[in-house]
């Protein structure tokens, strides 16, 4: 090869780096160097071409922005403001080593754990994530397939595609139910009753989205982004863009002005407990303070999140977060975070700052937008396969081993 043509290359595989991380998310770029990209005859090759191909999660977020339109792309991509939360959920990991342990019998770690007294085959979730029509035909539904031929507990959004009864008949067991409150309690009542006939034995509050969120990387990709999509984003009030959402179907929304629960407060956690028997979890707390209130109301459990960097720009990540959360609630009540799990060792140094388990979002969905089923499976393949492997390398044989031991701040 010339050397005019090894730069050449050189620049492509360096572009094509760029564009598959977080490094230029919030700057601008990432749309521009998409369009080069696009643009390059050697492109196709440099994506994986089948899930199998795949040797870590992170090839997934290429394949799927090659499929998905631009606007849809850019959501899934976007944090607020200029992405700052977003990016601190991936380096925050980076706060924290693995003190690892030799000569120990490894041949056979066990990777289940419990959480309310269920067995999980793993430590892994699936965290909710809404509208998954717009990755693939087959949505939530090849997500929960997914999940059911890897062990994984799913979180299904209140904006799910599908509904609630079909998701837990592909999964072939239930699922937790995610639920954004609004305003308006005979929408909550009515969506936590539905899930709670359809078998959920949980239910995880929303508490991080009452305040607007200025998603810059997104509206950038909207704005380079010419398609017609009112078949799928009707336009007015939610009486006419919910009423035929999967989970608001036979809702009334009439007067309902907006979405946001702008006025939540405990009060409605409250209720919430006196009103259905499913377990109530509060997700979206990151304060040890807020973790103290919800054992003083009596909240079943906490996801420590925030929104995968959505719901603000506070710079903090999750698993910086974590321990302050573990500590206020010194194992009363499981604790699971979310927020930038991408590796075997992420997953973990949040079991070992004191996590029952983790939930994944991003991954799995660039897993389902890429090769629908296949993507998602082979994207919780290799998060279980690296779990396991590191447990393995820190000479650790069970889930429940994993403790403080083992992880150092960096």
């Amino acid at each position: 090869m010339s050397a005019s043509n090894f730069s050449a290359a050189s620049r492509r595989h360096f572009l094509h780096f760029l564009a598959s991380t977080p490094v230029l998310a919030g700057t601008g770029l990432l749309p521009y160097l998409g369009q080069r990209l696009a643009s390059a005859q050697e492109l196709p090759a440099d994506l994986i071409r089948a899930a199998e191909d795949a040797l870590n999660v992170f090839e997934f977020e290429p394949a799927a922005k090659s499929r998905m339109l631009p606007a849809h792309y850019g959501y899934t991509a976007s944090g607020t403001d200029g992405d700052e939360t977003l990016r601190a959920n991936r380096e925050g990991f980076q706060k924290f080593r693995i003190r690892v342990r030799r000569l120990v019998d490894i041949r056979n770690p066990d990777t289940s754990t419990e959480v309310f007294g269920q067995r999980w085959d793993n430590p892994i979730a699936l965290a909710p994530v809404g509208g998954q029509g717009k990755y693939h035909p087959e949505a939530e539904v090849a997500s929960a397939r997914a999940a059911r031929s890897g062990g994984h507990m799913q979180i299904l959004s209140t904006a799910t595609s599908q509904t609630v009864e079909d998701v837990t008949a592909a999964r072939g067991a239930p699922v937790w139910f995610q639920l954004y409150p609004t305003n308006y309690w005979h929408v909550a009542e009515s969506l936590v009753k539905r899930a709670e006939q359809a078998g959920c034995p949980v239910v995880a509050l929303t508490v991080d989205r009452a305040a607007p969120r200025n998603m810059e990387t997104l509206e950038r990709y909207r704005r380079a982004d010419t398609t017609e999509c009112n078949a799928c984003h009707v336009e007015g009030p939610p009486a006419v863009r919910l009423k035929d959402r999967a989970m608001y179907r036979g809702i009334d929304l009439s007067g309902v002005e907006n979405t946001q629960a702008s006025g939540l407060t405990w009060g409605f956690v409250d209720r919430l407990k006196n009103t259905t028997s499913m377990r109530v979890m509060l997700k979206g707390i990151v304060t040890a303070e807020d973790a103290a209130l919800c054992l003083r109301h009596g909240v079943d459990g906490i996801i420590v999140s925030n929104h995968g960097g959505r719901s603000e720009a506070s710079g903090r990540s999750t698993i910086e977060s974590l321990p302050e959360i573990v500590a206020a609630v010194g194992g009363r009540i499981p604790v699971i975070v979310d927020g930038g799990f991408r590796r075997g060792t992420d997953i973990f140094k949040a079991l070992a700052l004191g996590a029952n388990a983790v939930a994944i979002g991003r991954p799995y969905v660039w897993g389902l937008g890429a090769f629908g089923q296949a993507g998602v499976e082979k994207v919780l393949e290799i998060l279980r396969t690296e779990f396991r492997r590191v447990m393995q390398e820190a000479g650790v044989t069970s889930v429940a081993q994993i403790d403080g031991s083992y992880i150092e701040r960096a």
